[in-house]
């Protein structure tokens, strides 16, 4: 069984924010396989199950919000047995320009609090990320622009921008770290 999280922070407010990217990406995906969400306490986040390809991925999105996101991973992921390198999460990247995705298979938290939180809680960083390029702030600070709506401009290209996301998820389920770097880096 693989994991995949995204990130993000609970609330309508903070639904289409640039931060909540991870979020959004896995709500589609969950869709796609008309999943259905549920709360759970013990796990700190809300949960589903989707099987892409044959391949059986609990999906996870933690609503400890973003700064305390490790602990819903490494409560998942010790409740469900599922090794850290099974593990993938999606995430929003302010030093990617919008439209733009990297994935790697382990690695540093880069500034990001949410996968910072992660790697304290799970001990290791070798667990896949998925960053989403969400453009730097020009005059904003990182706080008030990661929290801020995307522009319209953005909002008319996040189908798109999911969709392929979306790909490079299924890619790395089916095909592995590497061949998924190799096709959508």
């Amino acid at each position: 069984m693989k994991l995949i999280v995204g990130l993000g922070n609970p609330g309508p407010q903070y639904r289409l924010t640039r931060h909540n990217f991870g979020f959004l990406v896995l709500e589609a995906l969950a869709a796609a396989s008309q999943a259905s969400w549920r709360n759970s306490n013990s796990s700190h986040g809300l949960l589903t199950k989707v099987t892409i390809e044959s391949e059986e991925c609990s999906l996870l999105m933690p609503t400890t919000f973003m700064n305390n996101s490790g602990i819903a991973v490494k409560a998942l992921a010790a409740k469900k047995g599922i090794p850290v390198q099974d593990i993938l999460v999606v995430t929003d990247d302010l030093d990617l320009s919008f439209g733009q995705l990297r994935l790697r298979p382990s690695g540093s938290a880069g500034g990001h609090n949410g996968l910072k939180s992660i790697i304290q809680e799970l001990g290791d960083n070798q667990f896949a990320r998925l960053r989403l390029g969400i453009d730097a702030p020009q005059h904003a600070s990182t706080v008030d622009y990661v929290l801020e709506n995307f522009t319209p401009v953005q909002k008319k290209a996040l189908p798109d921008f999911i969709n392929h996301a979306l790909d490079c998820v299924t890619c790395w389920v089916t095909e592995g770290a590497q061949v998924a770097m190799n096709k959508f880096n």
